[in-house]
């Protein structure tokens, strides 16, 4: 019997690539990738601890699985990710249909415990933090990744431990991964027709690995001829250093865009979430780099109805926003998670909460749907990806990471094409293709 494994993911970017690399190991023992819930023999849940209620979505979501195979024999069931590695035990004490937990740490050992659950049909918990192996090993098998656009992850962990995150305790200490072996993972991806690398981390501007930076990686991986553009996430202020600040300067594929959380305006709260930064930093980043690249554009993370916020802080928030103009940001109402300090703390009326989350997506909203009014009737920059289920329409990205579609060819994938904006809304731009014409880049 041909052995398939399904692979659904929740949550960030990092764990998009853990997914992927998953599957890249799971191969090697004769597993192949499904999209058909139905024919799986093996499920995998790849899940986030950092938004609300993760737990519950998890057995929700096991839930669904256990009723669509009702009748006929179940799958072997994998629960990876953050909430495998915070709820461990607990999840097989609760759920018996999960058979084996594994926390991304572990996910070169998958193989292995998959053989033994076949083996003993016995229910495993692998929840070890070992970094280090986890990296050597995936290193020793070829990132599959064939998209026009990829994630390679080089910093894991975290070690600023806002009183928010649950990430020190899922993912561990801060880890970066050594610099050649990052260079000749992006030289695979590139020889696979990937055109735009995303450098992946907790705390990504941390990376440090003997005397490599991450502005060292991004010069580095400049030099691959085949990759067009570089982005990196997610970010922190602590570290945005001088040498990666001047490195937009010097580059000329990292693209505009820097994604910066923030998390709030008030410096009494970035004090209270332990973030280890102050307001004043966040603008001093924003000057130099304004002074730079004037066009680099800004995107962010905010917490809105952190425990302690009142109203000054939250307009201290508010006029931040209206200061910096960003592009794109998250926005979203504080929710403890277990284990961490501030989940302790006593919680904001829910309705005031939800009052200042509207108006401060309100202003960021807003920011961004005028920010895409103007490049209407502009030509820009865009990355082809892919081809929509739209007959003759294609999907790509400016270089601020806006999603575009416009008309194409199958040939245009992967490479960088001058787009005329007809229109737009908040999220997308729409356009057209130009061809052998030369006229000024937005």
């Amino acid at each position: 019997m041909s052995k398939k494994i399904f692979i659904k993911t929740f949550g960030c970017q990092m764990n998009e690539y853990d997914s992927n690399r998953i599957f890249d190991t799971v191969k090697e023992i004769g597993f192949a990738k499904t999209h058909n819930i139905d024919e799986a023999n093996c499920y995998l849940l790849n899940t986030c601890h950092i938004r609300d209620k993760a737990k519950e979505k998890v057995y929700h979501e096991i839930g669904r699985v256990k009723k669509k195979f009702k009748s006929k024999q179940k799958p072997m069931v994998i629960v990876a990710g953050c909430v495998a590695q915070a709820e461990n035990e607990e999840m097989l004490k609760r759920e018996p249909y999960i058979d084996l937990v594994i926390g991304p740490q572990a996910y070169h050992k998958i193989n292995n415990k998959i053989e033994e659950y076949l083996e003993k049909q016995k229910r495993l918990d692998e929840t070890e933090f070992d970094a280090i192996s986890k990296f050597n090993f995936f290193e020793k098998i070829k990132n599959s990744s064939q998209k026009v656009s990829s994630f390679l992850t080089i910093q894991e962990g975290c070690d600023k431990f806002c009183h928010f995150c649950v990430v020190p305790y899922t993912r561990g200490p801060e880890y970066s991964r050594p610099f050649d072996k990052i260079i000749s993972e992006a030289k695979i991806l590139a020889n696979n027709g990937v055109k735009e690398i995303i450098l992946l981390g907790q705390n990504v501007n941390a990376y440090s690995n003997e005397n490599y930076r991450l502005s060292d990686l991004i010069i580095e991986i400049e030099k691959i001829p085949e990759i067009l553009r570089i982005r990196y996430t997610t970010s922190h202020p602590r570290d945005m250093t001088d040498d990666l600040i001047e490195t937009y300067g010097k580059s000329k594929k990292l693209m505009p865009l820097v994604h910066l959380p923030v998390q709030s305006g008030s410096n009494k709260v970035l004090e209270l979430m332990n973030r280890k930064h102050i307001i004043e930093d966040y603008i001093e980043v924003y000057h130099k780099l304004k002074e730079i690249n004037p066009s680099i554009k800004f995107s962010s993370d905010f917490i809105i109805g952190y425990p302690g916020e009142n109203e000054n802080d939250f307009y201290d928030t508010l006029n931040l926003i209206k200061r910096i103009k960003f592009i794109n940001s998250y926005s979203f109402i504080f929710s403890p998670r277990p284990g961490t300090t501030a989940s302790k703390l006593k919680l904001i009326d829910r309705k005031i909460s939800l009052k200042r989350l509207e108006t401060i997506q309100k202003e960021l909203f807003s920011q961004q749907f005028k920010m895409n009014k103007l490049l209407e009737n502009n030509i820009i920059d865009v990355l082809v990806e892919n081809k929509t289920e739209e007959s003759g329409k294609f999907f790509g990205r400016s270089e601020y990471m806006t999603s575009v579609i416009f008309n194409a060819n199958d040939d245009d994938v992967g490479k960088i094409v001058k787009v005329k904006i007809n229109k737009s809304n908040q999220n997308t731009l729409f356009g057209e293709i130009i061809r052998n014409i030369k006229l000024k880049v937005a």
